[in-house]
């Protein structure tokens, strides 16, 4: 306090101090040319030192206090500096690499000027014989294993008698302990050193000075995605506390980086494909399961083989695959246990840092026969892995073949450069099927690609798949929505009896299937009417694609398709469903319709190549009808595609 009588001050920094004087609501570096200032009811003087000291208290400030008639001074005081640095730091820049910075550590925004730092959820396997993921056990196996996590540097730099006399604790906030584990080895290399300090019950870590240097890396390895009860937001802090022999620790200086999870990203169609993933099996006499678990009522399934193979379709994915130069994986009967549909148990997306991008498979809650192939064949090194059950019991519409993602699209000024999510729904009915809340919640709150939810509970199976696909286009938004239409297949259809092919028969060449003319089908109000129905679903859906992903009809393709109805009045594929394609760049692999044969080509075939090849493409016709489409699926049922990451980084997104 200033003596009595005291009504100015003066302040002088030694070499090292720089000061400034808060005066008016101003504040003004010294020495200016006020040489003393009133003693206000609150004085405040700032201080700041650009180095650390090499000594406790080897810089100074020098107070003196003056009476209202100048003179020589009444009192003086002297304030002993030591100042030290404390720091932690990780990549808030978004570089590939920790630096230092100016930004705000402590808090994460997003778009191309944001800052914060990103965290990887550590969820692939380096270590082959490990039975987990690596982030399910708390060691370090290999190397590799520490590049899936994100560097956290502290920086201390001061006088080691003050840091011998002063605590330092790095800590994590309680809602966090199990979302993040910090490993730190010390000033060792060796991988056995590398021991958890932060996660689960480990709430804070005291830094010891003898082990202590000027910079201490730690990894901190991600343990759980965004979910509905988790944002991604985690945070770290390292505090300065006064000694422990000074009894209580209050804190002196608190410096946090706050951190977000990576989100999991799906891919569109319209990306560049790198693995092609298809199932091959041989079934004698045992009836083969449908699709996503729905009942084979189909009116051809009573047709299918005896022996029940896809030897020929397995042959035809593999030279599309080739022409698209595309690797092709074949899982073996023993790993698909006789399941076919290996769309609808995986969906491959990934995760992204600045320093690192890594594929992670997402596991559907169907698990069926391929229910152990995720775990057993695709985590690996470099490769993740992702799951959500259903605990109230999953349905069809939890199959992956129910969830899809658009190519990126700006909708009324709003940007979605990685797409939107698409999944079927009962909506608009009351009551019926959904997909299960657990996936629905995780897609949501990856908050990049804003899911959008779809009439798919009319059709039998239920998948989104089953009418609608994108592909690659060299104009407008850079690709086409195709959607399934039975009012363009009736269309056709019309035209060709009109030309005089009223007798052209459907499924000409497969042995024991019923051969309806053109005329027989035109006929048929029953159908008809089914498919007025059916139409007027895709209908409904077509709006809110339009208004979901800004589109203009010019951006849409109807491919011609019929359906009939089940038992239950769901619906299914009349023929083999064309827009259930696999999509490879310019290269498709589309059901073959077997459609009306019209001067010496199928009119179905004929139609959708007038409508694909001027955008490029090439239509390769795929013949699964006793193999696939006879359980209620087709080619993108029964294929799955790991494809090229977005070159936009998700963290520019504005959600």
């Amino acid at each position: 306090s200033a003596p009595r009588g005291a009504a100015s001050f003066q302040a002088q920094g030694s070499a090292g101090v720089k000061l400034w004087v808060l005066h008016e609501a101003r504040s003004v570096k010294l020495p200016s040319s006020v040489g003393r200032w009133p003693l206000g009811p609150r004085p405040e003087l700032l201080l700041a030192m650009e180095r650390p000291s090499r000594e406790a208290g080897d810089e100074k400030v020098r107070i003196s206090y003056f009476r209202e008639d100048g003179g020589v001074p009444v009192g003086r005081a002297v304030l002993y500096l030591t100042c030290v640095e404390v720091s932690l730091d990780a990549d808030v820049t978004r570089s590939g690499a920790v630096s230092r910075t100016l930004l705000d550590k402590a808090s994460w925004t997003w778009g191309p000027d944001g800052h914060g730092a990103v965290l990887l959820v550590n969820c692939d396997r380096d270590d082959p014989g490990a039975e987990g993921l690596d982030n399910e056990d708390s060691a370090v196996r290999s190397y590799n294993d520490l590049q899936d996590m994100a560097q956290l540097v502290l920086r201390t730099r001061g006088p080691c008698a003050t840091f011998a006399g002063h605590r330092l604790l790095l800590h994590l906030d309680f809602g966090d302990a199990d979302k993040i584990r910090v490993f730190y080895g010390g000033n060792h290399v060796e991988l056995e050193m590398f021991k958890p300090v932060l996660g689960g019950s480990k709430l804070a870590y005291t830094v010891r000075p003898s082990r202590h240097q000027h910079e201490s890396v730690f990894y901190v390895e991600g343990l759980a995605f965004p979910d509905v009860a988790f944002s991604g937001l985690v945070s770290l802090h390292v505090t300065l506390l006064e000694s422990p022999e000074k009894g209580l620790q209050s804190p002196i200086f608190t410096d946090t980086v706050v951190f977000r999870v990576a989100p999991w990203i799906m891919t569109p169609n319209t990306a560049a494909p790198l693995e092609v993933f298809v199932c091959r099996w041989v079934l004698l006499g045992a009836p083969p399961l449908p699709a996503a678990g729905s009942t084979p009522k189909s009116r051809f399934s009573r047709f299918a083989p005896s022996v029940d193979k896809n030897e020929e379709f397995v042959a035809a994915v593999g030279a599309l695959a080739e022409r698209a130069q595309v690797p092709l994986t074949v899982c073996p009967a023993p790993q698909n246990q006789q399941d076919r549909w290996i769309q609808d148990e995986v969906e491959f997306g990934y995760i992204q840092a600045p320093h690192k991008t890594l594929p992670v498979v997402f596991d559907s809650p169907r698990d069926r026969g391929l229910k152990d192939f995720p775990v057993r064949s695709i985590l690996g090194p470099d490769f993740g892995y992702v799951a959500r059950q259903a605990p109230e019991g999953s349905s069809s519409l939890d199959s992956f073949g129910n969830l899809e993602v658009s190519p990126p699209v700006t909708v009324q000024g709003k940007e979605y450069p990685l797409g939107r999510i698409l999944i079927g729904s009962s909506f608009p009915r009351v009551g019926g099927r959904r997909m299960a809340k657990a996936v629905r919640d995780f897609l949501v709150a990856q908050k990049v690609q804003a899911p959008v939810e779809l009439f798919s509970d009319w059709l039998n199976v239920g998948h989104v798949d089953e009418f609608l696909s994108f592909v690659p286009a060299p104009d407008r938004k850079g690709f086409r929505l195709l959607l399934a239409s039975p009012s363009a297949c009736y269309q056709l259809l019309k035209e060709k009896q009109e030309e005089g092919f009223g007798e052209a028969v459907m499924f000409q060449g497969l042995d024991r299937v019923p051969k309806p003319t053109i005329n027989e089908i035109l006929a048929d109000e029953e159908l008809r009417k089914f498919n007025d129905y059916a139409q007027s679903c895709i209908s409904w859906n077509r709006d809110i694609l339009k208004r979901s992903l800004g589109l203009a009809e010019p951006d849409i393709l109807d491919i011609p398709q019929l359906f009939q109805s089940n038992a239950d009045s769901d619906a299914e594929a009349f023929f083999p469903d064309m827009v259930n394609m696999l999509v490879l760049g310019r290269h498709l692999g589309i059901p073959k319709p077997f459609g009306p044969v019209v001067g010496g080509r199928c009119c179905l075939e004929q139609r959708v190549r007038e409508l694909l090849e001027p955008l490029g493409l090439s239509c390769t016709f795929i013949d699964d009808f006793f193999s696939y489409h006879v359980l209620l699926g087709e080619v993108h049922c029964g294929t799955n595609v790991r494809r090229k990451p977005f070159a936009f980084k998700w963290w520019h997104v504005v959600p």
